[in-house]
């Protein structure tokens, strides 16, 4: 089975940026759709972005213009770029296939606060 590891989340100021990281114990190549999924305190997990096996990416309206989903592959990588960042941004942040495939890795804690 394989297993997903986030990283590079923090503590940012309003308007600042983030890169995290998903890295794939395994082959994600046959993946059809990864994404990037956010779970805010008290609030359900949510879907943000999504890229197919050819990058075609889509984007929830929320972070449309703000946010981009890139993959790598070759690396069983899949990586989100966070730019503009609100206070509502503050999450927990989770890639995974879409729909759900894989078991949920630990995330990577995204806080925008000043």
């Amino acid at each position: 089975q394989v297993q997903l590891v986030e990283s590079g989340g923090g503590l940012v100021q309003p308007g600042g940026s983030l890169r995290l990281s998903c890295a794939a114990s395994g082959s994600i190549f046959r993946i059809n759709f990864m994404g990037w999924y956010r779970q805010a305190p008290g609030k359900q997990r949510e879907l943000v972005t999504t890229i197919s096996y050819d990058d075609t990416t889509n984007y929830a309206d929320s972070v449309k213009g703000r946010f981009t989903i890139s993959r790598d592959n070759a690396k069983n990588a899949v990586y989100l770029e966070m730019n503009s960042l609100k206070p509502e941004d503050t999450a927990v942040y989770y890639c995974n296939a879409n729909p759900r495939f894989f078991d949920w890795g630990q995330g990577t804690q995204v806080t925008v606060s000043s």
